[in-house]
């Protein structure tokens, strides 16, 4: 049964320390955060009282039954007063005992401003924040943990005259203070250098920085857990089957498969290097000489989260534990053999790719969602995926 959600007025007085029996999270994000709704979703079935905050009030974040308040809290842009005023306001009014951001420039500004909030922040350091998000940086802590990465620099125009083949443009980094619009230009492959300059002056008339990296011709995998003294909890691998934009896109369908023991190993050595803790995903292109480049690192919920939490159950539970400073018990590797599905991308991917055909490919889709756990759609909570819904059919 849905438990009713409790307006503002209604909120118990703000408390000074989490409460054994229900803590309480707010999570921060955008309302159509498929990741966001991941951790909802699991904080809420670990027994803790959710929050969320969303510029619009809720979104289709916010409809979910695991949702018990919503609130209105501005994207994190400017110079962060309104977005920090909107969470102190939520603060304010339901007593939370932690705060999650979900993307990467919620994630960031909670790390930013922490000294200006009145309740742990789940994020690590903002230099640290900084470094994660930074792929430049990024690839040279991998290299020294002995992690493969593209070849990547700053597209400068000296850079894009000299640059020879494919190349993968990129924004530098997805958020940073007194930013005014979003940063996140997503990555693009382009024939030649010169293909590319096109998308190079649009990040730049962003405010971001471009960067120029080799393309990996290879199929997209990533490495999950929680980090935390040392080792990485949790551990789950996946690699994806399909992907949704194709050829380069986000997982639009995944699976686990048995932890590469070297691979963890050295992203152990370059997380304890960078000096993170807590949620981790790294993303990995692997290439027929079967080394694994590093492309991504995901330190918030990600697109794909649901699939770690129904193959081991409570990396969430556990970060939120560590940052209250509990001890949470230890989580084993996650099983092999569990499927993901972001049944809507895969279905755009079916239309466009048509593999054998455009009804076999559909049809191919529908039997792999029907044992795969959804990033939206869940029987027992189905509002988010109508509200999703409702809002494809007004757009359109």
């Amino acid at each position: 049964m849905h438990r009713p959600r409790l307006t503002v007025a209604e909120q118990p007085s703000p408390r000074t320390s989490p409460s054994a029996v229900r803590p309480r999270v707010l999570v921060v994000a955008t309302g159509r955060d498929r990741g966001a709704l991941a951790a909802v979703r699991a904080f809420s079935a670990a027994g803790w009282y959710v929050g969320v905050g969303t510029p619009e009030g809720g979104g289709v974040l916010g409809s979910s039954r695991a949702c018990d308040v919503t609130y209105r809290v501005p994207r994190p842009r400017h110079d962060g007063t309104a977005f920090v005023d909107g969470v102190r306001r939520a603060v304010s009014a339901g007593g939370f005992d932690l705060v999650f951001g979900g993307g990467d420039d919620w994630m960031a500004a909670l790390s930013a401003y922490r000294s200006q909030l009145p309740l742990p922040v789940a994020h690590p350091a903002f230099d640290v924040v900084e470094t994660i998000l930074d792929k430049v940086r990024l690839a040279e802590y991998a290299q020294k943990a002995g992690i493969t990465s593209p070849h990547t620099e700053l597209a400068s125009d000296q850079a894009l005259a000299d640059w020879q083949g494919p190349v993968v443009v990129k924004c530098k980094e997805h958020w940073a203070p007194n930013q005014t619009r979003p940063l996140r230009i997503e990555a693009k492959l382009f024939a030649t250098a010169a293909d590319a300059c096109p998308q190079v002056e649009r990040i730049r008339a962003s405010g971001a920085q471009p960067i120029l990296q080799a393309p990996v011709d290879g199929s997209l995998g990533a490495l999950v857990g929680v980090f935390h003294d040392g080792r990485l909890h949790g551990r789950t691998q996946q690699e994806s089957t399909r992907l949704w934009p194709t050829p380069n896109g986000a997982s639009a369908r995944a699976r686990t498969v048995p932890v590469d023991e070297e691979l963890a190993a050295r992203v152990e050595a370059m997380l304890l290097e960078l000096g993170w803790h807590g949620l981790v995903e790294l993303q990995f292109l692997t290439g027929d000489d079967g080394v694994p480049y590093l492309i991504d690192f995901n330190g918030r919920f990600y697109g794909s989260l649901a699939l770690a939490e129904s193959a081991g159950h409570g990396l969430v539970r556990m970060w939120g534990e560590l940052t209250l400073g509990l001890e949470p018990p230890a989580l084993p590797d996650a099983t092999p053999g569990k499927r993901y599905s972001w049944f809507a991308g895969d279905l755009r991917r079916a239309r466009r790719e048509r593999r054998g055909g455009l009804v076999r490919d559909v049809a191919d889709t529908l039997r792999w969602s029907l044992t795969a756990r959804h990033s939206t759609w869940d029987v027992t909570d189905p509002r988010p995926s109508v509200a999703l819904a409702l809002g494809r059919l007004r757009r359109h």
